[in-house]
């Protein structure tokens, strides 16, 4: 059974990442949790999302917007170290819950129709917020997401500005994870017996990203959200 549910978990978060441009670490790392030790599910999330972004970058640069991905950039070098400190020190059961309540709130606001102008300052914020998310828990993708829904961006921008700013956030993360907390021999070799499901999920991503529309894309968005926050919740209250 634990089989199976990782075998589901890679294939469905590699084909939404690649789809989307977010949705492995929002999807993947919840659930890998049940199966591996937090560092583990950590690790293994932040090597298999990076060779996503690896594999997709050469497709879809030209529609990066190379002036938000700087400030992105510039934010989360601030918030990669305070967000190890959060994982070296913080109880990760109250960690899950914080970010489980801010998934949950901000995007009740989204779906009130909540909008919010984009920025270069925010932009800062953003990466800062990513940053710190991306180095305590694997999930750098909550505060993009919401931002750039908030500002309305186009889904071929949005995931392209996203895998882009993968590249950097992951490879950063992946190196402070294993020079502060270190890494081990499940997380390699389960990175490694994955790697044949992300191939089959960037191949069925690229296609289901080539129909969906932009009002599809938003209705994605916000479910995976409220699927992801609710869950985080519910497990991090269970006895």
């Amino acid at each position: 059974m634990e089989i199976v549910l990782f075998v589901c978990i890679i294939l469905i978060a590699s084909i939404l990442q690649t789809a989307t441009g977010f949705g492995f670490s929002i999807l993947a790392t919840p659930f890998l949790l049940l199966l591996f030790k937090p560092m583990e599910a950590i690790q293994i999330n932040l090597i298999l999302s990076l060779v996503i972004s690896i594999a997709l970058i050469a497709k879809i640069k030209d529609h990066v917007d190379y002036g938000i991905l700087k400030r992105f950039m510039i934010g989360s070098t601030a918030g990669l170290p305070i967000g190890i400190l959060i994982f070296l020190y913080v109880d990760i059961t109250s960690l899950k819950i914080g970010v489980s309540l801010l998934i949950l709130l901000l995007t009740i606001l989204l779906l009130l129709q909540f909008r919010v102008n984009q920025t270069k300052s925010r932009d800062g914020i953003v990466g800062g917020l990513s940053g710190l998310l991306t180095s305590s828990i694997g999930m750098p993708g909550p505060p993009l997401l919401l931002y750039f829904a908030g500002t309305d961006t186009q889904k071929d921008k949005l995931r392209a500005t996203t895998l882009a700013f993968y590249l950097f956030i992951y490879a950063m993360s992946l190196g402070i994870q294993m020079l502060f907390v270190g890494t081990n021999k499940t997380v390699w070799v389960s990175s490694g017996l994955s790697l044949p499901l992300v191939i089959a999920g960037l191949y069925v991503g690229q296609l289901l990203f080539k129909r969906i529309n932009q009002q599809l894309f938003r209705i994605f968005t916000y479910a995976i959200l409220l699927i992801t926050g609710l869950y985080l919740l519910i497990d991090s209250l269970r006895p």
